[in-house]
C-alpha cells in the first residue's frame, strides 16, 4: 500500500492544481483587408493558450473553480505586425445550487494597440512592461479574478486588483493609450482599477458581495429573503452616486446585470417594486427601457 502513496499524491495534486481561468478567446478580423489569415488565427491560439496555462496566483483551484470568461477581440487595422483593435471582456460565475451562471463584468476598451509576431511567445513577467499586448491580457486576468472573489468574500479581489494596479504603473512609461488618468475619458484601465481600490467606491464592492453572496446565492432556498438582499444592494449605489454622480463602476455594474434583474423581479416573490424601479432609474437611468419591464 505505502507504494501507491506517491502516485496518489501526484494524482491529488494534478486534480486539484488547476490554473485559474476558462477562458475562450476570439480573433475577428472581419474588417482588415488581409489575404493571409494565418497570423489572426495563430494570435488567438496564443492568447488562449496564454491566458488558460498562465498561473495568475499562488492559490490552488480545483478544476470546477476556474473562473469562466470570454473575450472578443475585433481587428480593425493590421499593418507591419502592429494592430489596432478593441477587446470585449465578459466573465461570469456560477450560482449555488443552480446550472446558472450570472454575468459578472461585462466590458469594452476600445484602447487596445499591440505589436506582435507570428508564433512569438506570449509570456507574463509581472517585474517588467514588454508588451502591450501581454500587459493588457495580464490586467484583464487580475481584474476578472478580483470581480470574481469580491462576489464570494467581501472585498475579497483587492490582491488582484494590486496586481492589475502594478500593472498600470508600469505601463506608464508606454507609449500606447489606456493605461493614463485621462482629462477626456472616465473609461481607461487606470480609472477602473484605481476606482476598484479606492474607499471612495467602497459601496461597489459592498454590493458585489451582498448582491452575490447574500442575494443571489440563496434564491434557490429563500426566493423572497435573495430578492429582498439584491434590491437593498440597489440602495447601496444611491449612497455611491451622492458622492460621485455617473460613477465609472456603476456603469459597469449594470451593463452586465440590467437583463439579470429585470428577469429577477419580473416573477416569483413579490417585493416594493415601486420603490426598487424608483432606485434603479435614479442610480441606473441609462436602462430606463429595462426597468420599465420589471411588472408590478
Amino acid at each position: 500500500m505505502r507504494k501507491l502513496f506517491p502516485f496518489l499524491a501526484l494524482f491529488f495534486a494534478i486534480t486539484v492544481s488547476a490554473q485559474e481561468l476558462n477562458c475562450t478567446i476570439t480573433v475577428n478580423s472581419d474588417q482588415v483587408s488581409q489575404t493571409n489569415q494565418q497570423i489572426f488565427q495563430t494570435l488567438e491560439r496564443s492568447l488562449n493558450d496564454f491566458m488558460n496555462k498562465s498561473k495568475w496566483t499562488n492559490r490552488i483551484y480545483r478544476e470546477n473553480e476556474r473562473v469562466n470568461c470570454r473575450m472578443f477581440i475585433t481587428v480593425t487595422q493590421f499593418e507591419n505586425n502592429f494592430f489596432e483593435a478593441n477587446i470585449q471582456i465578459q466573465s461570469s460565475r456560477p450560482v449555488f445550487n443552480t446550472s446558472y451562471e450570472t454575468p459578472i463584468f461585462n466590458y469594452k476598451d476600445n484602447d487596445f494597440n499591440f505589436s506582435y509576431i507570428e508564433f512569438q511567445p506570449l509570456v507574463f513577467n509581472e517585474n517588467i512592461f514588454e508588451s502591450n499586448l501581454i500587459g493588457v491580457m495580464a490586467y484583464y486576468a487580475y481584474i476578472i479574478l478580483g470581480l470574481d472573489a469580491d462576489t464570494f468574500t467581501l472585498e475579497g479581489g483587492t490582491e488582484f486588483y494590486k496586481k492589475a494596479q502594478q500593472i498600470v504603473t508600469q505601463a506608464q512609461g508606454s507609449n500606447f493609450s489606456g493605461w493614463s488618468q485621462s482629462a477626456t475619458s472616465n473609461r481607461t484601465r487606470f480609472v477602473l482599477v484605481d476606482n476598484l481600490l479606492s474607499n471612495t467606491f467602497r459601496e461597489y464592492r459592498i454590493a458585489m458581495y451582498n448582491y452575490h453572496r447574500k442575494g443571489l446565492d440563496i434564491l434557490g432556498d429563500n426566493n423572497s429573503t435573495g430578492k429582498q438582499v439584491i434590491s437593498g444592494s440597489m440602495r447601496l449605489f444611491e449612497t455611491l452616486i451622492k458622492r460621485r454622480p455617473n460613477a465609472f463602476l456603476i456603469q459597469t455594474f449594470f451593463d452586465a446585470k440590467a437583463e439579470e434583474i429585470r428577469n429577477i423581479f419580473s416573477d416569483g416573490p413579490k417585493v416594493d417594486i415601486v420603490s426598487l424601479k424608483e432606485t434603479l432609474n435614479r442610480v441606473a437611468p441609462f436602462y430606463a427601457s429595462t426597468w420599465n419591464e420589471i411588472k408590478y
